[in-house]
């Protein structure tokens, strides 16, 4: 082997173990269709609802409550819209994102 060739491996071997040590990595992104949902990272990247995987705080789910000894069901209409900022996790080597909810502000 080469030294140019030993050289190449072991920088790929040292991207790698980076790579490794960073499993994920947050960004905010903007809904900008609500069905099928798209997420908008930057001007050249859209997510689209095939690579998004949403908790339940960001989708309209049914909830039982107990009100003076009666238990009811009521349905949490929580689902994104369009404009909202939106927090996610990628998954390693970006196929997927996990939506953890809004986005307040940002700083």
């Amino acid at each position: 082997m080469a030294d140019s060739d030993l050289l190449q491996v072991i920088r790929r071997i040292a991207v790698q173990t980076v790579a490794a040590g960073k499993p994920c990595d947050y960004v905010i992104g903007t809904v900008k269709k609500e069905n099928p949902l798209e997420i908008s990272v930057s001007k050249s990247l859209t997510l689209y609802e095939e690579f998004l995987d949403l908790l339940r705080n960001v989708t309209d789910f049914d909830t039982e409550v107990t009100i003076q000894g009666s238990r009811q069901k009521f349905t949490v209409h929580n689902s994104l819209k369009e404009g909202e900022k939106v927090l996610m996790i990628q998954k390693p080597k970006g196929q997927r994102y996990l939506i953890l909810d809004r986005v307040v502000s940002e700083t």
